[in-house]
């Protein structure tokens, strides 16, 4: 048996501090785990709030990364149902199997729940443990691209279930999606897919033309003021350029009831997001999703609503960037539900599966950039700032 040299990783050693890529130990696998050979890993906004310090879970030096397809390389002795050489991902949320909501089914909420990238070292590396592979392990379908299913472990399988799940989206409503990076875009994609109409809300041109491209009704620039940095809005109480004017793009509105839609067809300024979205839609959406995680899009997206609407939040709130105002005169005032959404069990991944084999969902149209490791640090600081999703596919040293 050869001795391990150890594998190749991307560390941080202070929040906010360099990202370097160096030797680590190999990990070796939980009773109930296994280690599983990383064949790609997506850049999440996440990882950026790993590495900001925004998460009390982290304790340093860190490996960030935790949305992740690959094969199992190590196995636990107490693990029954995997074996080595199978490939697959997991659910950010690495549930327990036992507790309460476990026993439930919603394993996503889990009381003892672990995280790779977050309360362990994460998938910005070769090789990467998970714990309780029986419960959490989820078989990747023959062709299904690595590239493609790391989004499956986080933003493409946090999206379906906040729409499909939590939102409970049906045909024909009205849906706004505040935020298109990689969640957003895929809850556009998933929106559009069980037959919703949706108004896409960001900050980037070429964000909303990905969502056009994912089947957007209607895209919302609300731009034009000083770009905030890759969280766009991080660190400052009003959010920055997700307040203020903004642009519209779409067709006209079959909501509106107005052929040409008035001041809010084709491209021009718009003074208020909430007004400009009750104006396409005919009086408020049925369901909103905050995917981005601000004090602003927070509320933009419950003021977006109809009465009865359902705002779902998706995008993280860290308390360290300000907690929202919620309006609660317009939650009673108009029954709206104020839902919470955190990723997706794995026992709740078939549905998903089918209809990504079935060509209803494209999870690969998100994957704008592929990197390798040595890429990932400029990649992790700068999240955001390019639209779509970036996945890490290379893990060795360049060649020379």
């Amino acid at each position: 048996m050869r001795q391990s040299l150890g594998v190749r990783a991307l560390v941080f050693e202070e929040f906010g501090g360099p990202l370097v890529v160096r030797q680590v130990p190999d990990p070796s696998p939980a009773t109930d785990g296994v280690v599983v050979r990383v064949e790609a890993t997506g850049v999440c906004r996440s990882d950026w709030h790993a590495w900001s310090g925004h998460d009390p879970d982290v304790v340093l030096p860190h490996v960030p990364g935790h949305e992740l397809a690959g094969t199992v390389a190590a196995v636990g002795a107490g693990v029954r149902r995997w074996s080595v050489g199978v490939r697959v991902t997991v659910p950010f949320v690495c549930a327990c199997g036992s507790c309460p909501p476990c026993r439930d089914g919603d394993g996503q909420v889990c009381l003892r729940q672990t995280q790779p990238g977050f309360t362990h070292w994460g998938s910005f590396a070769e090789l990467v443990a998970l714990d309780a592979a029986d419960v959490n392990l989820v078989a990747l379908p023959d062709g299904l691209p690595a590239r493609t299913a790391a989004a499956l472990g986080c933003r493409f399988a946090t999206a379906f279930r906040a729409v499909t799940g939590v939102g409970r989206v049906r045909p024909g409503e009205w849906v706004a999606v505040h935020g298109c990076g990689g969640v957003g875009l895929s809850a556009v994609q998933v929106a559009v897919a069980v037959g919703a109409r949706v108004v896409a809300v960001d900050v980037s041109p070429g964000a909303l033309a990905l969502a056009r491209a994912m089947g957007a009704e209607h895209t919302l620039d609300v731009g034009g003021q000083a770009d905030d940095g890759p969280s766009r809005g991080s660190g400052r109480p009003d959010d920055g350029p997700f307040r203020g004017s903004g642009r519209v793009e779409g067709g006209p509105s079959r909501g509106s009831g107005r052929p040409d839609d008035g001041p809010f067809r084709g491209s021009g300024r718009v003074g208020d997001v909430v007004a400009a979205v009750r104006e396409l839609t005919g009086g408020g959406v049925h369901v909103s999703l905050d995917c981005l995680g601000s004090p602003a899009t927070c509320l933009d997206s419950i003021r977006s609503l109809r009465p009865r609407g359902r705002h779902v939040q998706v995008g993280l709130l860290p308390p360290s960037l300000g907690r929202p105002a919620v309006p609660m005169e317009l939650v009673v005032a108009g029954e709206l539900a104020v839902l919470g959404s955190h990723g997706m069990a794995a026992g709740d991944y078939p549905a998903m599966l089918s209809l990504i084999e079935a060509g209803r969902l494209d999870p690969a149209a998100l994957v704008t950039r592929e990197l390798d490791l040595d890429g990932a640090g400029a990649a992790l600081a700068e999240v955001g700032r390019a639209p779509g999703v970036a996945v890490i596919t290379s893990f060795g040293r360049p060649a020379p």
